[in-house]
């Protein structure tokens, strides 16, 4: 079993590990129980009903946080020509292609969104084992493989709070709400659009129920036990 800090067992005092708590409830006791020296980051586990050896069960998708998540966005676009000067002027922070491309191939990865260009998906398919394992690879299907004339809208939504979740192999979707910090209101703002394009998202091959359970936390506190059906009602 692994030893816990003092710290924790403190802050893990006031919370009932049998008993399931509404988001509300369960924001309060997270934010409570941020002991740490800096700003943590709320955070929400969902186990799916998903099978993750099964690829017509798999989840992914975004979600826009309409309070963002509290911290600098750094975007990487790989792009040339016009596209590259449209990337710039909205706003991202490396914009490149061949020399960009080598220099993620030697295992620079200082961002948190990478978008490409179609044409630019020949080239960057190598950099899979650096970027695919990560969760940054561009991808049609989350948005981040986009024509030249999306390139600033999705700047602007990944400097905002754009995010993308997916299903580990364990199925469980792990993602940030924003920081404790955060108000109440904007945190619960932000779980409410994140579970919605998690429902939304749900594979039709899975029966039964979708979202098993669900956990609030923060960076170095405790889990919380969410009420499963109160999550459910968050969905728009």
């Amino acid at each position: 079993m692994a030893k816990r800090g003092k710290n924790y067992k403190e802050a893990s005092q006031g919370i009932d590990e049998d008993r399931h708590y509404s988001p509300d409830e369960a924001m309060d006791l997270a934010k409570e129980a941020a002991r740490a020296k800096f700003d943590e980051t709320v955070e929400l586990h969902i186990k799916t009903g998903s099978d993750a050896r099964q690829a017509d069960q798999l989840v992914r998708g975004v979600a826009l946080l309409p309070n963002g998540l509290g911290k600098e966005i750094r975007v990487l676009v790989f792009a040339s020509g016009e596209a590259a000067t449209i990337a710039r002027d909205a706003g991202a922070d490396f914009v490149g292609d061949d020399d960009l491309i080598q220099t993620v191939e030697g295992g620079w990865v200082e961002f948190d969104v990478a978008i490409a260009t179609p044409d630019m998906m020949g080239k960057i398919g190598r950099l899979g084992r650096v970027l695919g394992r990560r969760g940054l690879m561009p991808n049609p299907r989350t948005g981040t493989v986009l024509q030249t004339q999306d390139l600033p809208r999705a700047i602007d939504e990944s400097k905002k709070g754009r995010i993308e979740f997916r299903m580990d192999r364990t199925s469980i979707i792990h993602a940030p709400l924003g920081k404790v910090s955060f108000d109440k209101e904007k945190l619960l703002e932000n779980m409410a659009v994140l579970v919605d394009n998690v429902v939304r998202s749900r594979p039709s091959a899975v029966k039964g129920q979708f979202i098993r359970t669900a956990y609030i936390t923060t960076t170095m506190g405790p889990s919380i036990k969410l009420d499963v059906p109160r999550v459910m009602e968050m969905s728009l």
